[in-house]
């Protein structure tokens, strides 16, 4: 068991001996903390001085990196092992944008002039939908892009498109549809005109319930105006089911394939991008995979002590499993990446949510912690509170592109301040002390010093990490998504899960079509809990309810 280990043993004596140093005075005892705490990496860097470790700490978490595997595990991902083991699987989002000229092997065959002929067709198809070359039904060229999707082909590329949003072609509009309620794609097709919208349905197995509902309803909008043979000019579609998007009346040409070893909250990197790519462009889009590429180089080189995934997955673990966290909070300080917590919070609560180890034995420790967040400054004005004066540790990722792409006034130099101000607060804080001396300059009465000045301590000593960013481009987004990637590798390999089976979500799934088919027929029995039959029951009757 993992926490028999005598790697593990020595971060706990460790955490016992140094889990009153305050990161205060780690500070003043050292001077040269910040260089000796700082990595930079494909274009990032990652300041993470302001956490609780010293030299010693850092050894011993590497230890216990390497007392894991964790460098073995790392070139099985790479080169096509069946590290999911669970459902017997290679992961190989790697591959999707390796611009090396290595090999990668599924089965014995060298799957990378597959993943390069079909980067080549995303290539073809992206350039002629934007120059008008590729038509509507009418001989129109598109206006409109409606994707349609859900969980990672959903969130990946409507999340990237967000964050991208200056690099958009002006004169296409990418417009995400994930939710199964009516209202939404209701919203975003009755603005459109079937002639110039390029429907593009995104589905691994062409089997989920959500997106297939959505994609039907596209279709009799469609039909409304158009005929059944036009579907092959407005509809594209990316699956591994390719007969079930012919008989849906797509054209092959406008088919794109997915492959099992790509895992669903991985697969911006694959065909899953098309809106992406065609919102922003090819080559902007290939700048995209090259960021993420660059990032898997340095993962796969850097020796574990300058290794930035690495790092953080090892904080993470730290805080996690021996300071008590119980969840992570990421502040994105610029408006575009403020999907970013979202798309995070998928990756790794899907991943490593998990209590079952690799031997089948129920784990005897915590795996992945609540991802949450949202962007800087909202967040200042409520939520910080709690990460400032609650006693739960809320470890703190902090991301600030350094230049904006709109430069107003001294906007950003005050968006950088607030920033960097938060971080030196979680870490310094406001002792009493200094509350009194604040609120005496002020002139405050003794009675109001007497009674607020506890209320406005601040003990300090909250961690976080800050990554900086020249400026927020497509190669620096797909370095920084493909750095949380390995981070959250990482953490999996050491703590003895599988990241890449989601079977909970599967059960969510199994049921929810369950409750579909006895909802809508109410011949059948209620053969369930009484809970859910008296919900079903209520739902069944929901149309006489005014």
């Amino acid at each position: 068991m993992l926490t028999n280990s005598l790697a593990w043993q020595n971060l706990q004596i460790h955490y016992l001996d140094s889990k009153t140093i305050h990161l205060q005075s780690l500070f003043r005892i050292d001077p040269e903390r910040f260089d000796k705490f700082t990595i930079s990496a494909s274009g990032l860097t990652l300041d993470y001085s302001k956490n609780h470790l010293v030299p010693e700490t850092k050894k011993l978490l590497v230890d216990l990196a390497q007392q894991c595997g964790v460098k073995d595990k790392i070139e099985q991902m790479f080169s096509g092992a069946p590290i999911n083991t669970t459902e017997n699987r290679p992961v190989l989002h790697t591959a999707l944008r390796n611009f090396s000229d290595e090999p990668v092997y599924v089965d014995g065959e060298n799957i990378m002039p597959l993943v390069k002929s079909t980067l080549e067709k995303i290539k073809v198809f992206v350039n002629d939908v934007s120059s008008g070359v590729t038509k509507g039904y009418s001989g129109k060229a598109f206006t409109d892009i409606v994707a349609i999707g859900i969980g990672g082909s959903f969130l990946g590329p409507k999340i990237m498109s967000e964050a991208l949003k200056p690099y958009r072609q002006k004169h296409l509009n990418v417009h995400y549809v994930a939710n199964v309620d009516g209202c939404h794609i209701h919203d975003v097709l009755s603005g459109l005109d079937p002639e110039t919208t390029l429907v593009i349905t995104s589905s691994k197995t062409l089997t989920t319930q959500e997106t297939l509902r959505n994609t039907e309803s596209a279709k009799e909008w469609f039909l409304n105006q158009a005929e059944v043979a036009d579907i092959q000019h407005n509809f594209a579609c990316v699956s591994s089911n390719i007969e079930a998007a012919k008989s849906f009346g797509i054209s092959e040409k406008n088919i794109f394939p997915m492959w099992d070893w790509v895992g669903g909250r991985y697969s911006i990197w694959s065909a899953i991008g098309l809106p992406l790519a065609i919102g922003i462009g090819y080559d902007n889009y290939l700048a995209f995979l090259n960021g993420a590429f660059e990032m898997d180089e340095h993962f796969r080189q850097a020796p574990f002590e300058e290794n930035m995934p690495v790092i953080m997955a090892l904080l993470g673990v730290w805080y996690r499993n021996f300071h008590g966290a119980q969840s992570q909070v990421l502040l994105p300080y610029y408006h575009y990446l403020r999907g970013l917590p979202a798309y995070i919070q998928q990756l790794d609560m899907e991943s490593n949510g998990k209590s079952v180890n690799l031997d089948n034995q129920e784990t005897n420790y915590d795996t992945g912690p609540i991802i949450w967040g949202s962007e800087g400054t909202n967040g200042q004005h409520s939520f910080h509170q709690l990460i400032h004066q609650s006693k739960t540790p809320i470890p703190v990722d902090f991301i600030l592109p350094l230049n904006p792409h709109v430069d107003i006034s001294d906007h950003h130099d005050m968006l950088i301040a607030n920033c960097l101000g938060q971080s030196q607060a979680l870490m310094e804080g406001q002792s009493q002390k200094q509350v009194i001396a604040a609120m005496t300059k002020a002139k405050c009465s003794t009675d109001e010093i007497s009674y607020l000045s506890s209320h406005k301590v601040m003990k300090g000593n909250k961690p976080s990490n800050t990554l900086l960013m020249p400026k927020l481009t497509p190669k620096a987004l797909g370095s920084l998504i493909a750095l949380y990637e390995h981070k959250v590798f990482v953490q999996g390999v050491i703590w003895q899960i599988n990241s890449f089976d989601q079977w909970g979500v599967e059960l969510g799934k199994a049921l929810g079509n369950e409750i579909f088919n006895k909802l809508t027929n109410i011949e059948m029995p209620l053969d369930m809990d009484g809970s859910t039959k008296g919900l079903i029951d209520i739902c069944r009757k929901r149309r006489t309810i005014s």
